[in-house]
């Protein structure tokens, strides 16, 4: 009964909703308010960044001193002394090869080593003793010294040492494995201080230099370094420049091989134009800004250059001064009316 009693109370709201529906016009289309009013839009007025404060980069991180070692036969591994994250001396045996491989001469060469040292023993006692010529002597020292050159080298064809002192980042083989002479067999990084490599644009190269101020953070953990150089010419293949910092690395905290965020702060002027990536269209493969010129936005196609954090270069398309339109893209087509309006 209760649900009865409220029925003429909703149709009383109902038609006096309905009346006031009848008594007003029919309000205009979003696309005609657009072409009366115009689309309303926000703009940002274009400035070279006279310094860009806090350039950002993503970039893996090394060993401030990293050396591969190479396999100098082809053979099978016989064993491996280490696994990654093993702090190994700069002589350290890593890897080690049969020492019967024909190719090396192992037993060949630590027999004439061994000859080698025992005549020259023998021949320096004769020497002390008149028994034969200093040029004699000389003669037998030198057959010796290239019998120990041999069979150091034979050792380390053989038995594989670290290159360097520090941590092995990455060993690329596995026991029994057999491997080419040249292959790479495993990596050692001192990671008291690490590096990073960035590849810039000319324009962004030209505002870096050796000893610009830069930090790496991993995880929480910042480390602080600088710009160690900046490459004058550009890499062909890349068409870029390169850019090496390096960062203290106190207690060896962050790995080698890890993704870090890097900031760089320029201490140079210079002309480079930012936008955010937000602002930036793309349409196949070519970019695109609206610009706001009087009261129409202007499609504007531009070419794009290195991507810093939520940022993008522009090569050429805009300069300082334009207006560029950074919100309702996606309602604007080239000559669309616009209208501005404030924060």
């Amino acid at each position: 009964m209760k649900h009865y009693a409220l029925l003429p109370v909703l149709l009383a709201v109902v038609l006096v909703q309905t009346g006031c529906d009848k008594g007003n016009s029919s309000p205009s289309s979003m696309e005609e308010l657009h072409r009366k009013n115009g689309v309303p839009v926000r703009v940002e007025v274009i400035g070279q960044h006279a310094q860009a404060a806090d350039m950002r980069w993503n970039a893996v991180l090394s060993g401030g001193e990293e050396s591969t070692a190479s396999a100098m036969v082809s053979d099978r591994v016989a064993r491996i002394e280490y696994k990654v994250g093993d702090r190994v001396a700069g002589d350290a045996v890593v890897v080690r090869f049969p020492a019967d491989n024909p190719a090396a001469n192992y037993n060949q060469a630590r027999v004439t080593f061994e000859h080698a040292r025992t005549t020259l023993s023998r021949m320096e006692s004769l020497y002390k003793s008149g028994g034969i010529s200093q040029q004699e002597l000389d003669n037998v020292r030198t057959q010796f010294q290239v019998a120990e050159a041999n069979w150091k080298a034979t050792r380390e064809a053989v038995n594989v040492e670290a290159p360097i002192s520090g941590v092995i980042t990455r060993i690329n083989v596995t026991e029994s494995q057999n491997v080419k002479a040249g292959d790479p067999l495993f990596t050692v990084a001192d990671t008291r201080t690490l590096r990073a490599r960035l590849l810039v644009t000319e324009s962004v190269a030209r505002l870096l230099a050796v000893g610009d101020e830069a930090s790496a953070e991993y995880r929480g953990t910042m480390l602080k370094g600088r710009v160690a150089q900046v490459d004058r010419s550009m890499e062909s293949k890349k068409q870029a420049y390169g850019v090496i910092l390096e960062f203290a690395n106190p207690g060896k905290t962050v790995a080698s091989g890890s993704n870090a965020l890097i900031r760089v702060l320029p201490r140079k002027e210079g002309n480079v134009v930012m936008i955010e990536r937000k602002d930036l269209q793309r349409e196949n493969d070519d970019y695109y800004v609206f610009v706001a010129q009087e009261k129409k936005a202007v499609r504007r196609p531009v070419t794009i250059g290195a991507s810093i954090d939520t940022r993008v270069e522009i090569l050429t398309g805009l300069a300082k001064g334009d207006r560029l339109i950074t919100a309702s893209q996606m309602m604007l087509e080239d000559g669309s009316a616009i209208r501005v309006v404030e924060d």
